[in-house]
């Protein structure tokens, strides 16, 4: 039963760290735009999964252009790495369906398909 309850925990934890990192101003604004570009539910995943790209994409950028920094690619067999994206990616698909769905009840039908 500890087992149940740790692997809830952590699901819990992990979904609340992905929704932490994308509500800020660069995740709001990514899931906004993929919510637009979002045609259908079942594209969901793909969709987050781009804006997952896009956030780490200027996240490295970010340093690069402000600073003038060297572009830093981020340690991708990390292990804290990865749950860090996977918990983004689960925040943007969250903020992504929140957005596709006020979309789509917002906007008629028929203004969808122009």
């Amino acid at each position: 039963m500890d087992q149940i309850y740790q692997f809830f925990g952590d699901a819990l934890t992990l979904f609340r760290s992905g929704f932490a990192q994308v509500n800020a101003y660069l995740g709001l604004i990514i899931a906004l735009i993929a919510a637009f570009q979002l045609s259908q539910w079942k594209k969901l995943w793909e969709v987050a999964l781009a804006a997952l790209l896009v956030h780490v994409a200027a996240l490295m950028l970010a340093p690069v252009i402000d600073h003038g920094a060297p572009l830093r690619l981020p340690a991708l067999l990390d292990s804290a790495v990865l749950r860090n994206w996977l918990a983004i990616y689960v925040g943007y698909m969250i903020l992504i369906a929140v957005f596709f769905f006020i979309r789509t009840r917002l906007l008629k039908p028929a203004a969808l398909h122009h």
